[in-house]
């Protein structure tokens, strides 16, 4: 197992990647190995041990990246590599490129990780302790899936700043699915936990206890009445309902959509864009969580980044190439998701901060509305904000109660119209703890959302009822 390159290596491969010139030039080293087990009604359907290994190189010239990756890491392999990241450089003229390499530490935000990965059985009993408590929950569950991974990845990254880190970075996830049934009607219940830790995690948060809650979700929604369809109030639960706060708010305030002025968002830096009750954080450094870097994939610490601060936009996320271009400093956005990819600005742990409200109080100030406990995907368009997200647990609120569940019920709106739109905050602001994966430009990062409970004054609800 060879989780780091030679640093003389990284410096010989980096001058000959700068041999035609160039702004910057870096070398992504990875190995990554995966456990993944995975369990459909009492039986493990999949079980796969993968490593993944390689080095990605390149070079930047103004605002076009030349790139190459190798499987192999010999330093003939790499050298080519290097040759052919740095065709991007249109002068031609060769040059003897010196890097010298220091070593950088990265922060330690990881919970504790073994080296080997867990016996079979380990997992397997997860699995299967996760299976029986649903089965067991409810004689209306009808299936379950379930299932854990347990990955440990090195990376390595050297740049021609003379900067070389290395980072290991632990990742488990254990989700389950119950699909319950009454007559004919079927629905389905999810839920999962994990972070940047190991599976004795799931010695606390144990399988039966994510097993109970996908289930609770999956038999209440038998229940379900059609959702209402037209303008209400409505309130996003705490933790799970981040989602449409990264999906419908995040994606906008990344940098690279900024500088290119496909954001709405673009140059509004110091404007009002939400209530003043909404401040949005992303942080890379929050230790155990899922979305945590303790430095990106460009050797960036990760850092907290304050998007809107009280309503006013206060930042975006950077990458190292659209920082440089926009002339400020790389914030620890910069992400991939493996070495054979360039690095984007993305979202790590986004969230927005609390407030003073109570959730009684926020649901009580509500005759008649919707409340959106958690979300099972959308829509949105990063240009003008638009969104569409199904809610995967929602509940009508009467007479300032939560009472019957919905199905069917969808999200309607406008991004930035709908943070100016917040009219309470509760002060139960926390991270999901889910397995969330952020898709972009083809590639797939882990990220964690979070959120308090929050009222909008109004939105647009989808649904096949009369509101």
């Amino acid at each position: 197992m060879i989780t780091a390159l030679d640093p003389d290596l990284l410096a010989r491969v980096l001058a000959r990647a700068l041999r035609r010139g160039g702004d910057f030039a870096d070398v992504f080293y990875e190995y990554r190995l995966v456990q993944a087990f995975r369990l459909e009604d009492g039986q493990i359907r999949s079980a796969s041990s993968t490593i993944v290994r390689g080095t990605g190189i390149r070079v930047v010239e103004g605002e076009r990246s030349g790139f190459a990756h190798s499987d192999d890491i010999e330093e003939d392999a790499l050298l080519r590599a290097a040759d052919a990241a740095s065709l991007i450089v249109r002068d031609g003229r060769r040059r003897d490129a010196v890097v010298a390499l220091a070593s950088v530490q990265a922060p330690l935000l990881y919970e504790e990780h073994a080296d080997d990965p867990a016996d079979s059985a380990r997992y397997v009993d997860l699995l299967a302790r996760a299976d029986v408590a649903a089965r067991g929950s409810d004689p209306r569950v009808a299936s379950v899936n379930a299932f854990v991974t347990d990955e440990l990845q090195y990376v390595q990254i050297a740049d021609s700043d003379g900067r070389v880190v290395t980072d290991r970075r632990p990742l488990v996830a254990l989700g389950v699915q119950v699909v319950a049934k009454d007559g004919t009607r079927r629905e389905t219940g999810y839920a999962a936990d994990g972070g940047r830790t190991s599976i004795a995690i799931y010695d606390g948060r144990t399988p039966e206890s994510i097993a109970l809650e996908s289930a609770r979700i999956a038999t209440t929604k038998l229940a379900a009445a059609d959702a209402p369809a037209g303008e209400m109030p409505v309130v996003i639960g705490p933790g799970g309902g981040g989602v449409l706060l990264h999906e419908a708010v995040g994606h906008g305030l990344e940098a690279d959509f900024n500088r290119k002025g496909t954001s709405l968002y673009s140059g509004r830096i110091g404007e009002r864009v939400a209530s003043e009750l909404v401040t949005v954080i992303d942080d890379g450094a929050l230790e155990g969580e899922r979305g945590t870097v303790a430095v990106d994939d460009e050797g960036t610490p990760g850092s907290r980044k304050v998007l809107v601060e009280n309503g006013i936009l206060r930042g975006y996320m950077h990458d190292r190439l659209n920082a440089r271009l926009m002339g400020v400093a790389s914030t620890g956005s910069g992400r991939r998701e493996s070495f054979r990819v360039l690095p984007q600005p993305r979202m790590c742990n986004t969230f927005m901060l609390g407030g003073s409200a109570t959730p009684e109080e926020i649901v009580g100030s509500i005759d008649r509305g919707l409340y959106a406990a958690s979300f099972s995907g959308g829509q949105v368009e990063i240009s003008k904000g638009d969104f569409v997200f199904m809610i995967a647990e929602g509940y009508l609120i009467e007479g300032g109660k939560i009472t019957a569940p919905v199905s069917g019920a969808t999200l309607i709106g406008n991004g930035p119209d709908a943070l100016t739109k917040v009219t309470m905050v509760g002060g139960d602001a926390r991270l999901a703890n889910r397995s969330y994966t952020c898709g972009k430009g083809g590639q797939r990062v882990p990220v964690g959302v979070g959120i308090p409970t929050v009222k909008l004054a109004s939105c647009t609800v989808g649904g096949n009822a009369r509101g």
